[in-house]
């Protein structure tokens, strides 16, 4: 079972897919940083200082002397409906795939431009047509 698991984790596709499972995660944390730190404060900004994480509403009263926040609506375990939170999380989305599609859109091109400059190769029939003719000497 142990030889089973090493040959597991040492086919290609496994390391790959958590090295980019690794490459991933860094890189939602630096998207979510883009948009929390610079994206959202210039929608702020623009909008006139509306910040879409503070937005909520409350489902239940909040004890005498909760201040009307989020985090302090969290601290004293009041459920609350955070939408702002949900809109930022879309917005990272939006912004995380937009680039991944920037990144696949641009190895697509790579790709293709490496495909017309490599030679030509017989084509598949040109070989059958090989293959018969050795055949039948």
């Amino acid at each position: 079972m142990f030889s089973e698991f090493k040959t597991f984790i040492a086919r290609g596709n496994v390391l790959d897919l958590a090295v980019g499972v690794i490459i991933g995660a860094a890189f939602g944390a630096i998207v979510k940083s883009l948009t929390d730190d610079l994206i959202m404060p210039v929608i702020g900004a623009v909008t006139g200082g509306i910040d879409f994480s503070g937005y909520f509403i409350p489902l239940r009263d909040a004890p005498a002397g909760t201040p009307h926040t989020l985090a302090a609506m969290k601290a004293a375990n009041v459920p609350v409906f955070a939408y702002g939170s949900f809109i930022t999380a879309v917005i990272n989305f939006l912004i995380l795939a937009f680039i991944i599609f920037l990144i696949v859109r641009q190895a697509n091109k790579l790709l293709r431009l490496h495909r017309h400059d490599a030679p030509a190769g017989p084509t598949e029939v040109e070989l059958l047509a090989e293959i018969r003719d050795a055949l039948k000497k």
